[in-house]
């Protein structure tokens, strides 16, 4: 807690240097040296593109600071490096793709083995192994670009377009226009090496505290001292947490008051009111409902949560000055990131949950199961197939199919064989991917050079892959398969990827709803694909929910600048029950319950979450576009797309963009199916 504690104090410092440092640093190029820097390459090259000059000596200009030279240096570096003909811009841009992907490539490499003591089972790490953990090898890069003069040669050729600009022009560029787009989007910004570290310290602090944060299930007591769960079973909050609640309405016997105890834990996890000794400890017993340890009261955790997600603020705010066309966190993770404003996704959002369908969607899962609706049943999972399967009968069969991640390794071609993929195919995707052992539920990794392989991390528990860790491998397999694929068979390097992580969430869904298939249990229900629909939609219905607490508190951070962490976690908790009163307690039940702020996302990984709903929304599209063909041939057709912006990308894949119209029809037709 010290260290946090340091690292905030640090961070502010920061924040304010940074002010005063780019107020200091303003380009030191005025208006008189760009036209006179225009004029003179177009006495020199009279057939150049005036528009592209102009834009791109402005850019340049933009990020030309005192350090860089002279006025007369930035014109001489201009006409010199200025590419007026298309063939000398091609050239050029063949040169930045082949030397960018050797950096990122090594990089990433560097990376990826700095973390894994922290990241992989193995020994146990210690500080040191978490120090070289939060380096990171990217920190130097913008100022290497920038002091090299190569940042600049790429803000003159290749100018910065909007997310307003791409939406406009895109639908008259080709392949070759959208990747010079692509490189202008390199350089938006020139971030000190020191913030960068800054940021990626304390996220790493914030992963570590996270993949530790665990709950032995089996040390949990009932009030008159009953235990429920199964012997050396720990979960992780809150993905664990939630996939047991899940699980759980499968058993008929016990089922609904686990469900009830996980809640009681969750809402603990929310309110700081969890024992500290009960966090990662198989040593003592606790009762949540009383919330007695060993029968005595014991000491909470320190709002340990909340100090976390705040110094992840701070630092993500220390690089507002430097991000001129994105400036503040809100607007880089969805402008830039998401590529959809945060405006527009509050609006999708909010239309689907305050939607009529899921009232009527409440009543029936209220009728399925034969109760009123609980706060938890936002994760009502019955609409899928498993949920009348026991998961030991599940689990029992991942443990002998999967004792090793290397035994989950060899049979991904298989899989990817049962999803439609060619055997040449599949034995080809799984050469690019390696699957390791997670200290945490389990990430994907994806390579950043095509010599170089996807890391599939998945948690396996003593005894082999239990059920849970299996759904959550399929997860993690369909975004290795999504990064080998875009990395390997898009046309230019600068264009691997997809437009968003909501896309590659989409074809990790895709995949995870086929993960019983895959086992070998077989559905005909005729009411298969209703149920399907049903269930993506009352996802979207419980992750956009916590998705809006996690945007009207961002906001809220950005109109209270002297907020501390103790105001964040009151904030956030209101927020939760804020939402939850407007659009959840109608049809769940309990007036103000914070359920909303459980997820571990909205602390690991800042203003992330947005991306889950909105790649349900993708998903649904696609499993329309899929039908019910097996989708191998069609994710290869689709996702070597690459960065397109997300409704140019739909409308490659479906026909039509990004939009939650069709599954609100479909689900009322589901709807309609099942009275």
């Amino acid at each position: 807690m010290k260290k946090m504690l340091m690292f905030v104090a640090a961070v502010t410092l920061l924040t304010a240097c940074g002010t005063k440092k780019t107020n200091e640093n303003m380009s030191s190029i005025q208006e008189k040296t760009i036209q006179s820097t225009i004029d003179s390459i177009l006495a020199k090259s009279s057939d150049a593109n005036k528009a592209l000059l102009n834009k791109g000596v402005r850019n340049a200009a933009g990020f030309w600071k005192k350090e860089d030279g002279t006025a007369e240096a930035f014109q001489t570096f201009c006409i010199n490096h200025f590419m007026s003909s298309p063939e000398a811009k091609t050239k050029l841009f063949a040169t930045l793709q082949k030397n960018l992907e050797t950096i990122y490539g090594h990089y990433n490499q560097i990376s990826l083995g700095l973390k894994k003591p922290v990241q992989e089972v193995g020994e146990d790490y210690t500080p040191i192994d978490e120090d070289f953990g939060a380096i990171d090898p990217y920190a130097h890069f913008a100022d290497d670009m920038f002091q090299s003069k190569i940042a600049f040669s790429v803000l003159l050729n290749f100018p910065f377009y909007t997310l307003q600009g791409k939406k406009a022009l895109g639908k008259n560029w080709n392949r070759q226009d959208w990747a010079y787009a692509r490189m202008g989007d390199l350089f938006t910004s020139r971030i000190p090496a020191e913030l960068n570290q800054g940021l990626s310290t304390a996220l790493a602090e914030t992963e570590n505290y996270i993949s530790n944060y665990n709950i032995r299930m089996d040390r949990l007591r009932t009030e008159d001292n009953r235990q429920l769960f199964a012997d050396s079973m720990s979960l992780i909050a809150h993905w664990g947490l939630r996939d047991e609640l899940k699980a759980d309405y499968a058993d008929k016997k016990d089922g609904l008051e686990k469900q009830q105890m996980i809640y009681q834990v969750m809402k603990h996890i929310i309110c700081q009111s969890i024992p500290k000794k009960v966090i990662n400890n198989g040593v003592p017993s606790w009762k949540p409902i009383s919330n007695k340890v060993d029968d005595a009261t014991a000491t909470p955790e320190p709002d340990t949560r909340y100090k976390h997600l705040f110094a992840n603020y701070q630092a993500m705010k220390a690089l507002d000055p430097y991000c001129k066309s994105y400036p503040t966190a809100l607007v880089r993770a969805f402008d830039r990131d998401m590529e959809v404003s945060a405006k527009d996704i509050e609006m999708i959002f909010t239309s689907l949950v305050g939607s009529p369908e899921v009232v009527t969607v409440a009543k029936l899962i209220k009728k399925r199961l034969g109760r009123d609706l609980q706060p938890f049943d936002i994760w009502y999972d019955g609409f899928k197939s498993r949920s009348s399967i026991p998961e030991q009968e599940m689990t029992d069969k991942t443990r002998r199919l999967y004792p090793t991640t290397q035994a989950f390794e060899k049979d991904m071609p298989d899989i990817l064989v049962k999803l439609g993929f060619s055997q040449a195919d599949a034995t080809e995707i799984n050469s690019k991917v390696a699957v390791d052992n997670s200290r945490g539920s389990g990430h994907a990794w994806g390579a950043q050079m095509r010599t170089d392989k996807a890391h599939l991390r998945t948690r396996i528990q003593p005894g082999g892959m239990d059920y849970k860790g299996y759904n959550i491998a399929m997860h993690e397999f369909g975004h290795t398969v999504e990064q080998t694929i875009t990395l390997n068979r898009v046309d230019n390097y600068i264009m691997n990827g997809i437009p968003s992580t909501a896309f590659t969430e989409a074809l990790a869904f895709v995949f995870q709803m086929r993960d019983l298939e895959v086992l070998g249990y077989k559905n005909s229900d005729p009411n298969k694909q209703a149920l399907q629909t049903l269930d993506i939609f009352w996802g979207c219905y419980e992750i956009m929910g916590v998705s809006l607490v996690e945007l009207r508190t961002w906001k809220w951070l950005y109109e209270n600048p002297n907020a501390t962490a103790e105001d964040l976690k009151e904030t956030i908790i209101k927020n939760a029950k804020d939402i939850w009163n407007q659009f959840y307690a109608p049809n769940l039940g309990e007036k103000d319950s914070p359920i909303l702020a459980i997820y571990s996302h909205m602390i690991e990984y800042p203003l992330y979450l947005s991306n889950y709903p909105y790649g349900h929304i993708v998903e649904f599209q696609l499993e329309k576009q899929f039908g019910s063909t097996l989708p191998g041939k069609e994710i290869q057709r689709i996702y070597p797309v690459g960065r397109l912006t997300p409704d140019y990308w739909m409308v490659h894949a479906v026909g039509e963009p990004v939009s939650v119209k069709p599954m609100l029809e479909a689900t009322m037709a589901a709807i309609k199916s099942q009275n």
